[in-house]
């Protein structure tokens, strides 16, 4: 009896330990895709030759924008080699085309820990958010195209009637004669 044990615990040992050797899932996926980014060590970055993967390839600056707001935009606009560098590096990571891999980083720039959270919710489950075309329906861009618009000829009525009339001049020299210093 304690000898079927032991071969049982055996077998069920060796079967364990040449499973680990087995390629995992992940990493079959992740290099499955013959036109993945790659990275190239002597120039220390992510390059690609597959023009669908090349930037600019997928949607511009205004298309990161709409998606995920003022954060991630001026982040391309800024730095647009480090941006290109981490949706390659994304890409090459998870699989997916450029579009998909653009929509994550916009997200990650938006907002890093509800990206993760909403990562670790996928991989335990949950439904996969599609960031790729988040704030893309006709309704919500023609809303957020208002509301931009909206917004800015507020602030700069604000700037040009506070220089233009010298509101704040006046509000700078009152306080100064209540504090006692003029």
């Amino acid at each position: 009896m304690t000898r079927t044990i032991l071969s049982s615990i055996f077998v069920a040992a060796l079967i364990g330990y040449c499973s680990a050797f087995a390629p995992s899932q992940s990493s079959v996926r992740a290099t499955s895709l013959s036109m993945a980014p790659r990275f190239d060590k002597t120039s220390e970055k992510w390059i690609t030759d597959v023009p669908e993967e090349m930037e600019g390839s997928s949607y511009g600056p205004i298309g990161t924008l709409y998606r995920a707001g003022p954060k991630p935009f001026f982040t391309r606009i800024f730095n647009p080699d480090t941006y290109d560098q981490a949706v390659l590096k994304y890409m090459a990571q998870d699989g997916c085309d450029r579009k998909e891999a653009q929509g994550n980083m916009d997200a990650f720039l938006e907002n890093p820990q509800d990206w993760g959270f909403q990562k670790v919710s996928e991989q335990n489950g949950a439904y996969k958010k599609d960031y790729a075309n988040a704030n893309m329906e006709p309704k919500q861009v023609i809303l957020t195209t208002v509301w931009g618009v909206g917004v800015v000829y507020f602030l700069g009525s604000l700037v040009y009637n506070g220089v233009q009339d010298q509101i704040l001049v006046g509000s700078f020299h009152r306080t100064m004669e209540l504090l006692g210093m003029e």
